[in-house]
């Protein structure tokens, strides 16, 4: 009996959506980032008073503002409003990404204030629901995306790590019953998780600013699948015992006859029960089709249709920040992707000579923590080395402090291109004019997410004269 039948049938699930748990009002400390702001949202959706504090303004904190959420820039307690000052009524929710002298945060600590990390409020939202997790070091959110697509029509309610571009939002609203989650493995999040079903992507060396050791990473996903009730789905390779995926290799789940037709793949997969044939999808990179194949996998396993996940795949639009063509025309292809480590700037740059193998490609690129480019700085200057030209951006320090002689120039030092240079964010679209390149990518996942609409609207301005 497929997973589907056996949870419509046993009815153990109950309600847990739409509830504040008790309190009327929820204040987000760090309301802008990805995953915080799904899940502000859900509870708004669902009549909960919502508030928060954000760094900076994004297009993530205007729609959460037009859609009734008080947030401001400035992190200072008179800023917050003032139906929020109750610790009777309102439910404080925050991200480890936060600076530990946050001035807001240590008021809601001092006064007795009920405050969760955002992984303990998902796995309250999930933990009455039948969870299917997305996990893994890369190409979880673009996983967790497809499958809340799959998933759409079993009215299942996802909340996802990047802006779905179907429904131009990371947040799908569907019933109480099936939930879908991208379950990050930063600050070991994900073990504040229950799934059911779960896959895990990848799991190579991140994070350690907060593992340490590689090892320990590798550790917290063993116990992250040790919390499996059901199924746990692997790419193949992986030292984990579970259903496994690959492309042209013997697996549970295998994809063949993978080929590039009129802009899109088209390929087929031999599941434990039949074979679907003709699947297209239309994300670019064979990473991307791993993607598809581990969400089709979690799909089937819960006992979706064969016909309807083909069906689904086929009008699947991507993610926001993941090879998002911001530009197309006949002289200049602008290119925006979430790529922050080495694993990831490879993918993006496959694809781009996947799809335009005979184009000059200028890379730029803005390190995302010190500790990470540290980490990482031998991958870093291969990965940046494979593309033509490149322009590096300072690092993004994000949560960080800096570390000394850890410095973009340092990076750029180490790569081994001839074309390779820095820019300020000031000067970088005078530097990209100059350059003959007609593919440009922009990778990053620090404020080059907003600098790259600045990027696109110079461009065609230059287009047009």
């Amino acid at each position: 009996m497929s997973k589907k039948n056996q949870h419509s049938n046993t009815g153990k699930h109950a309600l847990s959506f739409g509830r504040g748990f008790g309190w009327s009002s929820i204040y987000f400390v760090g309301i802008g980032g990805i995953g915080m702001s799904a899940i502000a949202r859900y509870f708004s959706s669902n009549g909960i008073e919502v508030a928060g504090y954000d760094k900076t303004p994004s297009q993530i904190t205007k729609a959460l503002e037009d859609i009734g959420a008080k947030i401001h820039f400035e992190d200072s307690v008179k800023n917050i409003p003032i139906s929020f000052l109750d610790n009777n009524k309102t439910l404080v929710v925050y991200t480890p990404a936060l600076p530990a002298d946050h001035l807001e945060l240590a008021y809601f600590f001092e006064h007795n204030f009920k405050v969760v990390k955002r992984s303990e409020i998902l796995g309250k939202i999930t933990e009455n629901t039948y969870c299917m997790a997305v996990a893994g070091t890369h190409g979880k959110t673009t996983t967790s995306a497809i499958l809340g697509h799959l998933m759409r029509e079993e009215n299942a309610t996802a909340f996802l790590g990047g802006i779905a571009e179907n429904y131009n939002s990371n947040l799908i609203l569907g019933n109480d019953k099936i939930s879908v989650v991208e379950a990050d493995e930063f600050d070991r999040s994900f073990l504040r998780l229950s799934p059911n079903i779960a896959c895990i992507t990848s799991m190579d060396a991140d994070h350690l600013d907060i593992y340490g050791e590689h090892e320990a990473l590798k550790e917290s996903f063993i116990a992250f699948a040790n919390r499996v009730s059901d199924t746990l789905i692997l790419a193949k390779g992986l030292p984990l015992k579970g259903l496994t995926y690959a492309i042209d290799e013997a697996a549970d789940y295998k994809a063949f006859n993978v080929k590039v037709a009129s802009g899109k793949y088209v390929f087929d997969v031999q599941t434990p029960s039949e074979t679907i044939t003709n699947i297209e999808f239309h994300l670019p990179g064979k990473h991307n089709v791993m993607n598809a194949l581990a969400a089709l996998a979690m799909a089937d396993v819960y006992g979706v249709k064969g016909a309807q996940i083909k069906r689904a795949l086929k009008t699947f639009k991507g993610v926001h920040r993941r090879f998002s063509y911001r530009i197309i025309s006949e002289e200049l292809i602008l290119i925006d992707d979430y790529a922050h480590h080495p694993t990831e700037i490879n993918a993006v740059e496959n694809s781009v000579r996947e799809m335009y193998p005979k184009e000059k490609v200028l890379a730029i690129f803005q390190p995302h923590l010190f500790s990470r480019t540290r980490d990482f700085i031998a991958d870093f200057a291969v990965a940046l080395s494979k593309f033509d030209e490149l322009i590096l951006l300072d690092i993004y320090p994000a949560r960080e402090l800096p570390i000394t002689g850890v410095t973009s120039s340092w990076l750029l030092d180490k790569v081994t291109l001839e074309n390779k240079q820095m820019a300020s964010k000031e000067n970088l679209i005078t530097k990209i004019k100059k350059s003959s390149a007609k593919i440009v990518v922009m990778m990053g996942a620090g404020d080059i997410g907003v600098l790259v609409n600045e990027v696109k609207e110079q461009l065609n301005l230059v287009k047009k004269t």
